[in-house]
Formats: C-alpha cells, sequence, structure tokens
C-alpha cells in the first residue's frame, strides 16, 4: 500500500490526447480568413487530422524519443569502407513520415498551398520542432530549383510528395524526397558573398565538381543539396545529390556532427567537397546569391512559423497547468497577477501567430502589392517573432514553477530551442539590415507596407500614435544603420498590431496595443493594465475547450 505521504494531490494532468489545431483559437481562425471557402472544408479535415495526431500521447513519445537519442554519424562501415551516414532513432523517421504525409513539403503548387502549409507546420512542430528543419527546407528549396526548369521537373515534384522514403537512392528510382540546403562557411558565416567553396566546370554544360568545406548543413541524410560555390563567372548555386544516376554515392564527406544547444533530435554536420563532388548548376554562373534569394525567404518566414509554434506549445502548457493547479482555493489562473502573466504571454503568442499567417496569405496571392510586402515584412518579422521565442518560452516555464525545470514536463526542450530561429537564415543583424535594403532599394516595399497598417488606422488611437510616430523614423534615415534593430522592431509590433486590431477579439487587441504600442505595460511578462478582458484572453489560449 502506498504511505499517505506520497498520496499525489494539486498536480495538473499531462497536456496529451487532444486537437493542437482546433485548440489553437487563434490559428483556426487565420486558417478560415485566409483560404478560400471552396478550400476550408478539406484544409480543416486535414488539420484536425494532424492535430489530432500531434497532440496524441504516441506522438509525444515520439518528440520525446528522437530528443532523448539524438541522431549519430557513422563516417566507414565494419570493413572500413567511407559511407558518411548518420543514424536516426526510429522516432525521428515516423515524426517525418507524419509530416510529408500531411503535406507540409507541398505548398507551391496546389491552391492556398503555403496557408495550408504553414498552419500544419505550427501544428506539427509543437511536438517535435527538430524535424521541422528538413521539412522547412525541402520546401524552401522549390523557388531556387525553379531557376533550372529542368532541374525542377524532376526535383519539384518528388519533394512535393506525401511519401517518406528514408533510402538512399537515385531520386529518379524514387517517390518522395527531401531537399537540403548548405550555404554558410567557417570563414563567412552569414556573409555568403565571402564563400570560397570552388566549382570546376565539367565537359558536359552544367555539370561541375565541387572541392570546399560547408560549416553548417542541415539534416545530411537528404536526398540532396543546393549549395553555394565559386565557379569561374563568379558565386553561383548548385544542386549537390547524396546518390548519383548510377545508384554510386556521390563525395559528400561528413566530418562531424554539431553538438547543438537544442534542436538536439536533428542532425546537423560539416560537409567537405574533396574536388570529386559532382554538381548540377541551379541558375547561371555569378547569380547564386540572387538564385538562392527566394530560398533564403521562403526559410525565414518558416523561421517565424517555429518560433511562433514553440511559443504557443510553452503558452499552451502554462495556460493548462493554471486552470488545474489550485491555489487559495480556486484555480491558479484565476488569480489577478497569474492572469495578467498568461494573457500577456497569449497576446505575445497570437500575435506570432497571426503575422505568420498572414504573411503564409501573401504567398499564396501572387498579388504584386503582396510580394512587395514580403520583401520588407519577412525580415522584420523573423527578426521579431524569433527574438520574441526566448523570454515567452522562459516565462511561460516559470509559470509552472519547479516542475517546469524539469525535463519531464517539456519545457527545458522548449527552452533550448526557443534562440534557434534567431540564428538560422541570417541573425538578428542581418535581417535588420534587410529591412534597411528593402527601405532603400525597393520603394513598393515600404508602400505595400504601408498600406498593409493602414488598414487599421482609425480603429485604436495607440495604434495611431504608433504608426505616425514610425512615420518620424523613416522619415530621416541618417545614421539609420545604428538604429537598424529598433526600426525593425517598431515596424513588425506596428504590423502586429494593426493585424490584431482588424482581426482578433477586443481584448487582445486591446492588451497587444496596450502593452506593445501604447507604453502602458513595463518591460516584463505580467504587468499589463488590469482590466476585465484579461479573464477572456486567458480563456481563448487554453488548448482544450
Amino acid at each position: 500500500m502506498e504511505a499517505r505521504s506520497h498520496t499525489v494531490t494539486n498536480q495538473a494532468p499531462p497536456l496529451v490526447g487532444y486537437d493542437v489545431y482546433t485548440g489553437d483559437r487563434a490559428l483556426s481562425e487565420a486558417v478560415g480568413r485566409h483560404l478560400p471557402a471552396e478550400l476550408l472544408d478539406g484544409a480543416r479535415e486535414e488539420l484536425r487530422t494532424l492535430g489530432r495526431a500531434t497532440g496524441s500521447e504516441q506522438v509525444r513519445e515520439w518528440g520525446e524519443q528522437a530528443n532523448a537519442f539524438p541522431p549519430r554519424l557513422r563516417t566507414h562501415d565494419r570493413y572500413g569502407h567511407r559511407i558518411d551516414e548518420v543514424e536516426f532513432h526510429p522516432a525521428w523517421h515516423r515524426l517525418l513520415g507524419k509530416a510529408v504525409s500531411a503535406g507540409l513539403t507541398d505548398a507551391w503548387g496546389r491552391p492556398g498551398g503555403h496557408v495550408r502549409r504553414a498552419a500544419g507546420l505550427l501544428v506539427a512542430t509543437q511536438a517535435e520542432a527538430g524535424h521541422g528543419c528538413p521539412v522547412s527546407m525541402t520546401h524552401a528549396a522549390v523557388p531556387a530549383l525553379r531557376a533550372e526548369p529542368e532541374l525542377a521537373a524532376v526535383w519539384e515534384p518528388a519533394a512535393a510528395s506525401r511519401v517518406y522514403e528514408r533510402e538512399l537512392r537515385p531520386a529518379a528510382s524514387k517517390t518522395g524526397v527531401l531537399l537540403g540546403v548548405g550555404l554558410a562557411e567557417k570563414q563567412a558565416g552569414s556573409d555568403l558573398g565571402a564563400v570560397t567553396t570552388s566549382a570546376r566546370p565539367l565537359a558536359a554544360s552544367g555539370e561541375y565538381l565541387l572541392t570546399g568545406h560547408k560549416w553548417f548543413c542541415s539534416a545530411p541524410m537528404s536526398d540532396a543539396f543546393l549549395v553555394l560555390a565559386r565557379a569561374p563567372g563568379g558565386l553561383t548555386c548548385f544542386l549537390v545529390p547524396r546518390v548519383l544516376d548510377d545508384g554510386s554515392r556521390n563525395a559528400f564527406a561528413l566530418q562531424r556532427l554539431k553538438d547543438k544547444l537544442g534542436n538536439r533530435s536533428n542532425a546537423t554536420a560539416e560537409v567537405e567537397f574533396d574536388g570529386t563532388t559532382w554538381a548540377r548548376r541551379v541558375g547561371e554562373e555569378g547569380q547564386g546569391l540572387r538564385t538562392v534569394d527566394g530560398t533564403v525567404a521562403a526559410g525565414r518566414l518558416d523561421c517565424v512559423l517555429g518560433s511562433a509554434a514553440l511559443m504557443r506549445q510553452a503558452v499552451a502548457q502554462a495556460v493548462h497547468h493554471a486552470s488545474y493547479r489550485s491555489v487559495r482555493g480556486g484555480p491558479l489562473a484565476d488569480t489577478p497577477l497569474m492572469r495578467n502573466v498568461l494573457a500577456d504571454l497569449a497576446v505575445e503568442s497570437e500575435a506570432a501567430t497571426v503575422l505568420g499567417m498572414r504573411l503564409a496569405a501573401a504567398y499564396d496571392s501572387g498579388a504584386e502589392r503582396d510580394r512587395a510586402l514580403l520583401r520588407i515584412a519577412v525580415p522584420a518579422a523573423k527578426y521579431w517573432v524569433a527574438k520574441r521565442c526566448v523570454p515567452v518560452v522562459a516565462e511561460a516555464l516559470e509559470c509552472l514553477g519547479g516542475n517546469g525545470y524539469v525535463e519531464e514536463s517539456g519545457l527545458p526542450r522548449l527552452l533550448r530551442e526557443s534562440p534557434l530561429h534567431s540564428l538560422w537564415e541570417g541573425p538578428g543583424n542581418v535581417q535588420a539590415l534587410d529591412v534597411l535594403r528593402a527601405l532603400r532599394t525597393e520603394p513598393a516595399a515600404l508602400d505595400a507596407y504601408l498600406r498593409e497598417v493602414g488598414e487599421a488606422r482609425g480603429a485604436d488611437p495607440r495604434l495611431d500614435r504608433a504608426i505616425r510616430g514610425l512615420l518620424t523614423e523613416l522619415a530621416d534615415l541618417d545614421g539609420v544603420e545604428a538604429r537598424a534593430r529598433r526600426l525593425a522592431e517598431r515596424m513588425a509590433l506596428v504590423l502586429q498590431g494593426a493585424l490584431l486590431v482588424r482581426w482578433a477579439p477586443p481584448e487582445v487587441a486591446d492588451a497587444f496595443c496596450a502593452g506593445r504600442l501604447g507604453g502602458e505595460a513595463g518591460s516584463a511578462f505580467g504587468t499589463l493594465p488590469p482590466s476585465a478582458g484579461l479573464r477572456a484572453v486567458v480563456e481563448r489560449a487554453r488548448p482544450v475547450e
């Protein structure tokens, strides 16, 4: 018989067995808002299926296993042959299979594809964030591939496939493939113009041999990779397959796997090209940066969505815990101070989701104004939303008290993951400088942004003042580089405020405008001005109806 001193009381049940999609009101409303009516029923059924799977005990267990048993590098087989393979836990493959079958690599060729995929990515990565990397890279590689129609005709349908095939074989023999991106080098980092990997042309048109080293190459067991190298005509994009058409392995030497803070389930390798590495040119020689521009932009939007997913899961866990934890005879979530903290976190999470989904819808739109908006809003959103991820997850962890600091809660894994999206596809300074570049060189981008925020003018005086203040800052670009981060932050906040004022419930928009635009809150979460609407904000964020 269990000792009476060990009776467990006043503990929240595990947050499992729920629908991650329908339990996220901000996300489900965004899908309804941005998809045409004729697509809604099918999209909602797909997302509900994915949401139920993601919230299931089984898939949550796969996420834990994939991180508890990280990938392992095998450079040679038992006989001494070089094989350069990475072994993953079976849970990793199951997670990838779920993601691929849910269409998370299929956006570019179907109606409403970006909104549907963005919502799916935001759902699926709440169970485990690491497997989102190969899914994201496969999706993001498509714009670059389209610079070479002959290659795109072969690789794009396989990348969009809903079949996950883990075995390394020639692409022509596979129904589905995963694509990776390996751009950064140790001497260059985010400065892609400083790449030194060289490409020597062969007799056959478009074929080259590469020599060099890539410092970060994620998911190295993918079927092919986009890389940058210096050809005779300048910096150029190339596709490097892992297996050649004749079934032999390409020269793709994995030197080591990175020992990372988070993202433990996903392998990130250093890769060596030894002068015999075969590659196919993508786009024209000397146009490498232009060729990968769309790939980088798509990856940056996925950083926004990935950060939004981490925030949402952290906030869901905090609200769930506080709804069941009893203090002074009632739920912890009903105490005034905890309600303020939870509402503040929920507003931040919803703002990230609404912004990410609006940008996904801009991809689907294809309108010139939306294309222009993406050029300035994506780096601004990536800068700010990724920056906010760490403090949101840390505060949510604190809501669970000591329980949140224990690995079994899942919050430490979220916290380790939370800085990642600030680093992927360029850290904060790179994003802020890209906002400035768009301001200086693309007047249509600023015009599209101002039109977007202008849709909400007159609805909230704090938003109106923030727009006027931003216009004042934009009117004086002298010495602007030193304040580029502040400018990117203000642009992201004003855009989030405008979207929430237009589409969120009044209590959510009011809390955001008060705390982020009106100067009515402190620096820490939980310092919103008290209002009757905070209870509704917290209730809206509850993950289970």
